[in-house]
């Protein structure tokens, strides 16, 4: 009987500790919050090899945490009455709701009566301030010139909250540098394409080929997710005694999402799944993920080539400014961009990371991938870590005149972390030359407008996995 208790506090004190210990908030696909993901706010940038200067910066990044968009806010909205619906049902049914959680009976949706939506909130704006801050920070040289819009310039969309992110950040990254105001801010100009022709930051809007793959992909992936969907479903129609349907599970984990990441509450929605259930949902967000805006079909990375041109001719402006010895404020040092997950989720394709080496190999041949494994096995792929709310990569471009058989450097920062690049031998320091030659070339064969202009008939690339739906492009 003794060995028995002792047996039974043991699991009970394992699994309190693993509810304790998991951190809700590290675990919200795209909707992670960018300190969530990183968890310290302070970056752990590894300095450059000896004699080595960094020459230009290119930043591609997220932009902040969002409110709900109106369609969000919708389903938020139809979400309060229909739990309303459930609990009167179970009432009327003499169904005892003594394990229905007490916030979840009164439960109002927080963006009750809100008409718009998706702006950047107070957290997101924090993010991209302290971004900029900790950027100058890194590369004290790169920002000591007095501003001018040819030496720093600064993209966003037209989407307000990316445009909204640019200028946060440019407060961060220019503070203390001007006039305006007791903190000394100073004004900076964003430049913004039409939504209709940027194909530099927005090409998922302006790709064609692209809008059909992913109209067309949309049900498959939703068919993916159905299984995990209905299995949570039958166990928290258990556990609370009502009857959910798949898009209440839906809805319930999109509120979790939202609360965790905007509200800082987690023992609400988030509350009615366990750890394990948590990790499944996650998973299903992060294959739709792969899928639609990631590794899982070539299309959505080609379409990029755009914006990694714009960023290899920015390079090589910057190395003819340094072989000519230019005067330091008459030439670009750093081109910042603010776009989506849409935006840096391909563009972290286009340069290989996050892949093992024979997974590189098979994208430089536009071959499919497999599917990030289900859980509980681990994966590299994970929405959290490549493209959370103000996500970002940052290409360093550095000058290293000791070096005998190259002077030019390129460093990539995912999320101001070094990572390794599996087109350089997994190094996180490669030469320009071999960048170029390795991961930028096999890419560039593709034009936009022929690419997206194709027909629907071409199949696509479909990703390795037991369960197949068919992908076509």
């Amino acid at each position: 009987m003794a060995g028995f208790l002792l047996l039974f506090l043991f699991l009970f004190t394992n699994s309190v500790a693993e509810e304790v210990s998991f951190g809700i908030k590290q675990h919200l696909s795209t909707v992670t919050r960018y300190g969530a993901s990183k968890g310290v706010h302070d970056s752990n940038y590894a300095s450059a090899p000896d004699g080595c200067v960094p020459i230009h910066l290119n930043l591609v990044a997220r932009h902040g945490t969002r409110a709900p968009t109106k369609k969000r806010i919708r389903e938020l909205n139809n979400l309060e009455s229909q739990l309303e619906m459930l609990i009167r049902e179970a009432v009327e049914n003499g169904l005892s709701l003594h394990k229905l959680p007490s916030w979840l009976k009164l439960w109002k949706s927080p963006w009750r009566g809100k008409v718009k939506g998706g702006e950047l909130i107070t957290k997101g704006e924090e993010e991209l301030y302290d971004l900029g801050i900790r950027t100058r920070k890194m590369f004290p040289d790169l920002f000591s010139d007095d501003y001018h819009p040819e030496v720093y310039t600064i993209k966003a969309t037209q989407v307000p909250r990316a445009s909204a992110s640019a200028v946060a950040y440019g407060m961060g990254l220019f503070s203390g540098r001007g006039s305006l105001g007791s903190d000394h801010h100073r004004a900076f100009s964003v430049i913004s394409e039409s939504r209709a022709s940027d194909t530099m930051l927005r090409f998922f809007d302006c790709c064609q080929r692209y809008e059909d793959y992913r109209k067309h992909q949309e049900p498959a992936v939703d068919k993916l997710k159905e299984p995990v969907l209905d299995d949570i479903t039958k166990s928290l129609s258990e556990r609370y005694s009502l009857n959910f349907t798949r898009q209440h599970i839906s809805s319930l984990w999109f509120l979790c999402k939202q609360e965790a990441s905007l509200l800082d509450i987690t023992d609400q929605a988030c509350g009615l799944f366990s750890p394990s259930e948590v990790a499944l949902l996650e998973w299903t967000d992060d294959v739709e993920v792969f899928i639609l805006k990631g590794y899982g079909n070539s299309l959505n990375y080609k379409m990029g080539v755009p914006l990694l041109s714009d960023i290899v001719q920015s390079m090589e402006q910057a190395i003819k400014a340094k072989e000519e010895k230019q005067v330091p404020g008459s030439y670009e040092k750093a081109r910042l961009r603010f776009a989506h997950a849409e935006t840096v989720l391909p563009f972290t394709c286009l340069l290989g990371l996050f892949l093992e080496g024979p997974d590189f190999r098979k994208i430089q041949r536009e071959q499919p991938l497999e599917l990030p494994p289900r859980p509980p096995a681990s994966r590299i792929w994970k929405g959290s870590a490549v493209a959370p709310f103000a996500g970002n990569n940052m290409l360093v471009l550095y000058n290293c005149p000791a070096n005998s058989s190259d002077q030019y450097f390129v460093r990539v920062l995912h999320n101001e972390e070094p990572i390794a690049m599996p087109g350089c031998d997994g190094s996180d320091f490669c030469s320009f030359k071999d960048f170029k030659e390795k991961i930028v070339a096999p890419h560039l064969k593709h034009d936009f407008n022929t690419l997206c202009a194709a027909n629907l008939e071409e199949p696509a690339s479909e990703p390795e996995t037991s369960t197949k739906p068919r992908f076509y492009l």
